[in-house]
């Protein structure tokens, strides 16, 4: 072959190589363009796991401002702590999970954060559905089971999974979280012998009163009367007897 022809041959290579490396980029970037999460060592009923998600922008006209995570089934909201997230943006736990949200991000730029799990579940992975909210009121949803998308080249909506290894020999489920503080306060509705007493004593003041002030089965009111009647009964005596006595 001349060397003329070996120049165009490489030419044309060169010219499909650029086209199928711009169609696999064309492909490959909606596709990564997921929310995600990795945890380093992420194991079934391993303890204190940070879980790191990262969450794309697909919005060229609006920054992100929320993450809604919605827990997978064995975790409960006093499971998680908030690690570490975008500056200015607070972590809140719901009656389903948690959200992290602040400060609209720059147009374009992702948003990642991390939480720590008490204990993670018994289970080979665990999905994390996921609303993404950006500044113009545009809401992503990755809430599906897998990636769904109709092209076949994954364009869908899939929640952000986690695979789990197998629990390390010896792991044992730890106590549940506590859901709520307990209180020993009465109800509402509890009459006033029904209510804790503070200082430990009886709750009705007089039947206590009552019982320290017999004597014998008999009230100290009692005792008083008999007393002011004998001596009633010896000054009658004594001035009868006076009274019977010749004066001098």
């Amino acid at each position: 072959m001349s060397r003329p022809s070996k120049a165009r041959t490489a030419r044309r290579l060169a010219t499909v190589s650029a086209v199928l490396a711009t169609a696999v980029v064309a492909v490959a970037g909606p596709a990564y363009a997921h929310t995600e999460v990795t945890g380093k060592d992420a194991r079934a009923l391993a303890q204190n796991v940070t879980l790191d998600f990262h969450a794309a922008s697909e919005s060229s006209s609006a920054g992100i401002t929320k993450l809604e995570v919605v827990l997978p089934e064995g975790l409960v909201p006093t499971d998680i702590t908030y690690g570490q997230g975008p500056r200015g943006w607070e972590f809140a736990t719901t009656s389903r999970g948690w959200t992290v949200s602040g400060p609209e991000l720059t147009k374009g730029a992702d948003a990642e954060f991390s939480v720590v799990v008490r204990q993670l579940p018994d289970a080979e992975e665990l999905v994390f559905k996921t609303l993404q909210s950006y500044g113009d009121g545009r809401v992503d949803r990755w809430v599906e089971l897998e990636d769904s998308g109709g092209d076949g080249h994954g364009h869908g909506h899939p929640a952000p999974t986690l695979k789990l290894g197998a629990a390390a020999p010896g792991a044992t489920p730890v106590a549940p979280s506590p859901t709520a503080e307990a209180t020993t306060a009465a109800p509402a509705d509890a009459s006033p012998s029904e209510r804790p007493d503070p200082t430990g004593t009886p709750a009705t003041q007089q039947a206590a009163g009552e019982t320290d002030g017999e004597d014998g089965g008999v009230s100290p009111a009692v005792w008083i009367g008999a007393g002011a009647v004998a001596l009633l009964a010896a000054g009658g005596v004594w001035w009868f007897r006076r009274r019977g006595t010749p004066s001098a």
